[in-house]
């Protein structure tokens, strides 16, 4: 496990309305045999404790799940080319939504690489959104 520089940007499509949301923050990046797995803190707002972020990519592309934990927690799993029933923590009490995953990719680089994936979300059984993400990691320069 080694820390890395993460940067996460996720744009949102409801109905051709587009919403872009974007984090900078350090975390931790560690390969395994079978998966990748990126952690990190995202802040919420003041006086609220910030939100631990899992995210594990298998390395076949094929599954995306993303665990939010913390006072809200969530835990969405996007599969390519299937649809999965997640919970969706909120202040007001959990959302029960299909995710339907499109496309995953990871670009790996000398110094770290990019995840992108595709996915909508439905809410029963009604398109609410079209979404992307990309999160891509660098990692730290040791000193010489």
């Amino acid at each position: 496990m080694e820390k890395v520089l993460i940067e996460v940007v996720g744009t949102q499509n409801i109905d051709n309305r587009f919403d872009k949301t974007e984090l900078k923050t350090i975390g931790t990046f560690e390969e395994l045999e079978e998966k990748f797995i990126i952690k990190y803190k995202e802040e919420q707002g003041e006086g609220e404790k910030p939100i631990d972020v899992s995210v594990v990519v298998l390395k076949d592309e094929s599954v995306v799940e993303m665990t939010r934990s913390g006072e809200i927690s969530s835990r969405l799993v996007i599969e390519r080319s299937q649809r999965n029933l997640c919970h969706y923590g909120t202040a007001y009490g959990d959302i029960l939504m299909g995710i339907s995953g499109h496309s995953i990719e990871h670009e790996p680089s000398e110094n770290g690489g990019k995840f992108s994936f595709g996915y909508d979300i439905d809410i029963n059984g009604a398109l609410a959104s079209k979404n992307r993400v990309k999160l891509s990691y660098k990692k730290k320069k040791q000193p010489k």
